[in-house]
């Protein structure tokens, strides 16, 4: 017995021991929100109060010495994000997760972002404004890298801290921008459909512009006063094998003094963008004698994308235009070195990459670039077939000064300096939103566009001599979409159809209109907004163009045919106004029934895979609604029964009675549980959290939300076999900014302020955001240096 006593005491010991441990490991991992520490480089002294909230309010007596202090509490929060999200474009996922995304490097090295930021580097003027605040953003990420914490995703992945430079920021642009493009998942899937299928198959899928939908109106005061397969599922593939944020979509307006209740502009914000744990925006508050934005940031770039202060604001949507091409080359059948040009052939560029692979040895691959660009076969399993494809991206084509563009928006204080500063924003297209405290507003399309003739189609893989030239005519600015101070006083962008400044209409991947024609319904109803308001406009969970779909549908059902258990669900459904609160059970029906309907329609033709493919791109929801319309077209009838022609009657009909089996099969008999609540969840993401001991621990949540798919709160979900619709993109942020009471601003973030698994703000936010609540933007000092923040001081 005293032998059983002295060992369950050493165990006991062993235990305090290593729970003691445990603790002081802990507790060595949270971030320093508070205290003093050196900081080296500095010229004076910076204070960091952290709010509530965990938001830095850095204040410092010059912009360097601001931006090293941003560094270092950016990096303490979100290094490991940061790490992610610089290996993605350089090709070192494999060093960190294995041979399974040996695949995702291959396929970023070879699209050429990694090779174009070493030149762009290379080209940069040291002594630029932007280049020296970029160092000194470095310099602070870097002291934390040296001198701070390891965040627990170093060790349990087992690679080492290193340096940032210059060239991590230019790739984690590249990144960002290429995940804004849709071409490589719609025009390879076109094509594809076009050789399998036939040209008639691609008239419905609303591949052009639609003149009855509803577009963004441009505006120049100045001109008009006097007027009056494959490659598609090679992203899929490539990007979905880590939790990591994407960029789909996006609402924004800004209202003129004409329109608010107080007289001044308001300005709200939500980009869509992929859930995933940490959220992609980290917030910053800075202020120096020469510089003053509350600002939103992504991991590894010193300068906010969204922002505003007290004279002005400003965000973004995906403009969604088209920026990427592919080309067929034809090979020299004697020579397979050489691909035919005009006059004769020219020699392949041979590429050589070497990719390091966690538990194995570094890898070494080649691949082909012609005129266009790289060469896509051979670098994927998916990409077969011997006629080579070449992609044209015009991101790694043009000298890239977006840094220079991010920074002359971020001191910008004025319309005129603010549009100034958008030139230099080639790729991606993004829709600029703008309001400020004289009462301006204003949506300029930023990218750097170019001249493309009615007879070419940009959503086809282009035959050899059949694409655009090399030498493009690029626009000027002056050309892009974009309006000034309407008289109708507002601007809106959600990713749908601009109209055309110049004449003529900009190919692209636009969204349909169901959020656009929402925003202006809302918008044009009255001329007393505020805040309130605002933030419940922001919250809209509402289409119209869905209540429509539904009315046409129900006019394709042969009620006679029904069971006396579905008529009683058509009638449910049938007064439904297309709104999607958690107690919603037409919600759920609508949402079977058209996943039904698609699968009903398009999988007989295209098969699983293009299926799948289909269900990725924008076609599939821009399809919808005409296709409800159009009682001829040819994808009604199903080919695999060729001695019959289905009618879209027969086709809507069996897609209902699928959809309430389902409903039943998946949620019970008892249509009580066919509530939106328990269909509609969304679940932040962390790359570790694959790792199903880990989930519970790195991700954040599951919730049920409110919203769906292309409405204002837009919770978009894919539909596939789970029968349940997990969201996997939404508001990245909410941001509401009423320059009539500026310094009472709102926004939310969708989980917390940090990346970092022990901090208290890992997930602070995330509840309040799926119960849409906000917080506020604080710009204060008095308020923010009040006794609840945090003040973190670095010395020099």
């Amino acid at each position: 017995m005293k032998v059983l006593k002295k060992v369950g005491l050493g165990l006991l010991i062993v235990l305090v021991i290593g729970v003691g441990i445990s603790i002081v490991l802990v507790n060595s991992m949270i971030p320093d929100y508070e205290g003093e520490k050196e900081l080296e480089n500095l010229k004076s002294g910076v204070e960091v109060y952290f709010d509530t909230y965990g938001i830095p309010h850095i204040y410092g007596a010059n912009e360097e010495d601001a931006f090293r202090a941003l560094g270092y509490v950016h990096a303490q929060d979100r290094l490991w994000q940061m790490e992610l999200l610089r290996r993605i474009a350089s090709g070192g996922l494999s060093e960190v997760f294995g041979k399974d995304l040996i695949g995702t490097d291959k396929f970023m090295l070879s699209i050429g972002i990694d090779d174009a930021s070493t030149k762009t580097v290379s080209q940069l003027d040291k002594n630029s404004k932007a280049v020296l605040l970029c160092e000194a953003y470095l310099d602070g990420i870097n002291q934390f890298v040296a001198n701070g914490a390891t965040p627990i995703e170093f060790y349990l992945t087992g690679i080492e801290k290193t340096k940032f430079t210059l060239k991590d920021i230019y790739n984690t642009m590249g990144y960002m921008a290429f995940s804004f493009a849709m071409a490589h998942k719609t025009d390879p899937l076109l094509t594809n459909i076009k050789d399998k299928l036939g040209p008639a198959y691609l008239e419905d899928l609303e591949i052009d512009s639609n003149q009855n939908t509803e577009w963004i109106k441009t505006y120049n005061p100045k001109k008009q006063d006097t007027i009056g397969n494959s490659i598609a599922a090679l992203v899929n593939n490539a990007l979905g094998k880590l939790d990591l944020p994407l960029f789909e979509g996006s609402n924004s307006w800004v209202i003129a003094p004409e329109k608010t209740k107080n007289g001044k502009v308001i300005f709200a914000n939500d980009p869509h963008i992929g859930f995933s744990q940490p959220s992609v925006w980290y917030e910053a508050h800075v202020e120096t004698p020469t510089y003053s934005r509350y600002g939103y940031h992504i991991a590894g770039i010193p300068f906010p994308i969204l922002g505003h202060s007290r004279k002005l604001a400003y965000g973004m949507t995906m403009f969604e235009n088209d920026d990427v091409d592919f080309y067929y080359e034809e090979t020299n059948p004697s020579n397979e070195n050489e691909y035919k040009v005009d006059g004769g052939w020219n020699t392949y560029e041979t590429i050589t990459k070497e990719i390091k692979v966690k538990d194995s040895t570094t890898i070494s691959f080649s691949y082909k670039k012609s005129n266009h660009g790289p060469i896509l076969n051979g670098i994927a399993d998916q990409v077969t077939g011997e006629r080579p494809i070449a992609m044209s991206w015009i991101y790694t084509q043009l000298d890239n000064k977006v840094i220079d563009g991010l920074y002359a928006m971020s001191t910008a204080n004025n319309l005129n300096e603010f549009k100034n500063a958008l030139p230099a924003i080639h790729a991606p297209g993004l829709n600029i939103m703008y309001g400020d405290a004289e009462g301006n507003v204003a949506w300029f399309a930023s990218a750097k566009l170019y001249e493309i003739p009615d007879s070419v189609n940009t959503k086809m893989v282009f035959e050899r001599g059949k694409g655009l030239p090399l030498n493009k005519r690029f626009l000027d600015f002056s050309e892009n979409p974009q309006a000034i101070n309407p008289p109708w006083n507002y601007v809106y962008s959600a990713n749908n159809q601009p109209d055309s400044v110049s004449g003529n209409l900009i190919p692209g991947y636009y969204l349909p209109e169901n959020r656009g024609k929402r925003i202006v319904e809302l918008l044009e109803s009255k001329n007393d907004w505020d805040k309130k308001s605002a933030s419940d406009m922001i919250l809209d969970a509402t289409s119209g163009v869905n209540s429509e779909i539904v009315r046409n549908l129900i006019k394709n059902v042969n009620v006679s045919e029904l069971t006396e258990e579905e008529v009683k669900y058509l009638t449910l459904i049938e007064s439904w106004k297309g709104d999607y609160p958690l107690e919603s059970i037409p919600a759920t029906i609508y949402s079977r029934w058209i996943h039904m309907l698609l699968e009903e329609v398009f999988k007989d033709e295209l098969g699983d895979e293009m299926y799948m493919q289909f269900l990725k791109t924008h076609l599939s929801k821009r399809t919808v609604a005409p296709l409800m319309l159009d009682a001829t077209s040819i994808w009604w009838d199903n080919v695999h029964t060729p001695e019959k022609k289905e009618t879209q009657k027969e086709l809507v009909q069996n897609a209902f009675s699928k959809a309430i089996k389902s409903l039943k099969m998946d949620l019970g008999p008892n249509e009580s549980e066919w509530v939106w609540s328990n269909v509609h969840t969304v679940e932040h993401p962390h790359p570790i959290g694959q790792v199903k001991a880990l989930r519970s621990f790195f991700n954040v949540g599951p919730f049920s939300v409110t919203g769906s798919r292309e409405v204002i709160n837009n919770m978009y979900f894919d539909y596939d076999n789970e029968g349940l619709y997990e969201t996997t993109t939404g508001p990245s942020t909410r941001r509401i900014i009423d320059f009539s009471d500026i310094e009472n601003s709102i926004s939310i973030l969708p989980t917390g302020q940090s990346g970092n698994l022990f901090s208290k703000h890992y997930k602070d936010q995330a509840q309040m955001y799926v119960d849409g609540e906000f917080r506020k933007m604080m710009l204060n000092k008095g308020e923010i240096t009040n006794k609840e923040s945090k003040l973190l001081i670095f010395k020099k």
